[in-house]
């Protein structure tokens, strides 16, 4: 097994005995021990409280794993333990390789060391010889670039910083698995950048733990992953699936409070869709093998994926030309028109219709939705009505592969609002050739020139 598995974990318990009062700790520790001795009936002076409870699964060598839940649902606990920093109540855990990790922030650290300190005592806390440290320490210091905090104690650290140090050691002590934290989130854009580099890198030869509340970054960067909540196993499966689902019990609460909207971008208009914004080489790249060939498959109501409070449903999407024709295939570039049609069960006030271009992974490319155009036109519709809602925009160009559009409509406002019907992978795009050189989509080059001086 060891040579397939980096990670088994089976029948995981963790709990704690939380104590109302401090002396009911000392209770605890005596007063069974006397009632033991006089053969009286024991009594517990504390309530339980489990973290985790049966949790189960494993992790395949060079597989990346994210895991996703609300706050409080046991997923630091569980990293703890899978670092041995934790011992669990019940279970087993078995674990084949180095492990390092990113936990809580400045975990690890002793505040009154300087940085460098800092990085010898980690790196040898994972494993490494004081030559090895001193073969890499510049490499480190690079990766981390504080600069001249280097040599000052960590307790003058910034959260910043104290990532930047933790990360860079983790990244060169030849770990098999990788565990991170969501300490990542605390970093600037430009060092996150550079860890998810790395971490992209180092899924090639290597196995990773990624905890994030970001779904999306879940989503493009794990092969599969688990949905904790209340400290048991949810569900787990591809990366993709349990994040809709995750997705799908965020909208299910009360207050909807992490029910988002796709962020509406500027409002469509004639200059947009103008023929200043086509490529410049359109002509040739349509009559080469790289046209970008979008084929697009009808939406059929009811065989994706929904969720929602139901008081509207979306009955039909479709793409379809300028010219309001419906199509199956576009060619990437060109101007397209997104009808989604929903209909009221109950008398909707506010309503939003949104629509989000997804990758086979799940990665929102962009989206929009009717908010902003309409905020301040107090729009009713009353119970059995039908509301239709239209986006007309230039098809990015796709790289060759499978694509999906979900649609959604609720009612309120961008922030604040209550999601009614939100469909996953309504339509399903795949395309079949593409110019795109780098990156996620292509856009039109209005102009590349190269001049030799």
């Amino acid at each position: 097994m060891s040579s397939e598995i980096a990670i088994q974990i089976t029948g995981l318990c963790k709990c704690y005995q939380i104590y109302e009062q401090p002396r009911d700790r000392l209770k605890q520790f005596l007063i069974p021990r006397l009632r033991q001795l006089s053969g009286l009936q024991q009594k517990q002076y504390y309530k339980e409280f489990w973290a985790l409870k049966d949790v189960s699964f494993q992790v395949r060598q060079g597989e990346t794993l994210g895991i996703i839940g609300r706050n409080g649902s046991g997923k630091s606990t569980l990293l703890q333990m899978i670092c041995g920093t934790l011992n669990p109540s019940a279970g087993n855990i078995q674990t084949y390789g180095r492990i390092a990790a990113l936990l809580e922030l400045g975990s690890g650290f002793n505040p009154e060391f300087t940085g460098q300190e800092n990085v010898y005592l980690n790196a040898a806390i994972l494993g490494l010889t004081n030559k090895q440290i001193d073969e890499r320490f510049d490499s480190i210091a690079s990766f981390a670039d504080i600069g001249d905090f280097l040599n000052q104690p960590v307790k003058t650290y910034s959260s910043g910083m104290f990532v930047r140090l933790a990360f860079a050691v983790i990244a060169h002590v030849d770990a098999q698995i990788l565990v991170i934290d969501e300490a990542l989130a605390v970093g600037d854009a430009y060092f996150t950048q550079k860890c998810m580099r790395f971490l992209r890198n180092f899924r090639e030869k290597g196995t990773l733990v990624f905890v994030s509340h970001d779904s999306s970054a879940v989503t493009g960067l794990c092969d599969s992953a688990i949905w904790l909540e209340k400290g048991r196993l949810c569900k787990s499966g591809s990366a993709k699936n349990v994040s809709e689902a995750y997705l799908a019990s965020l909208y299910d609460s009360a207050t909807n409070e992490a029910a988002i909207l796709p962020t509406p971008s500027v409002p469509t208009n004639s200059m947009v869709l103008g023929k200043d914004l086509v490529d410049i080489r359109e002509d040739d790249i349509k009559a080469s093998n790289l046209r970008n060939d979008l084929q697009i498959f009808s939406f059929t109501a009811g065989t994706s994926v929904a969720f929602g409070l139901r008081h509207a449903e979306i009955c039909n999407v479709s793409m379809r030309d300028t010219m309001g024709k419906l199509i199956h295939h576009v060619v990437g570039g060109e101007v397209v028109v997104l009808v989604i049609e929903a209909q009221a069960i109950e008398q909707l006030n506010s309503p939003i219709i949104g629509f989000s271009l997804k990758d086979r992974l799940g990665q929102v490319l962009f989206g929009d939705n009717t908010y902003l155009s309409y905020e301040k036109k107090n729009l009713e519709i009353k119970i059995g009505s039908k509301v239709m809602a239209s986006f007309t925009f230039r098809v990015p160009i796709l790289p060759a592969g499978d694509y999906s559009i979900a649609v959604a409509v609720a009612t309120g406002t961008q922030n604040d609002h209550i999601q009614h019907h939100w469909i996953h992978d309504a339509i399903i795009i795949k395309s079949l050739a593409s110019s795109v050189s780098t990156g996620l989509i292509g856009i039109p080059m209005r102009d590349i020139t190269l001049t030799i001086l």
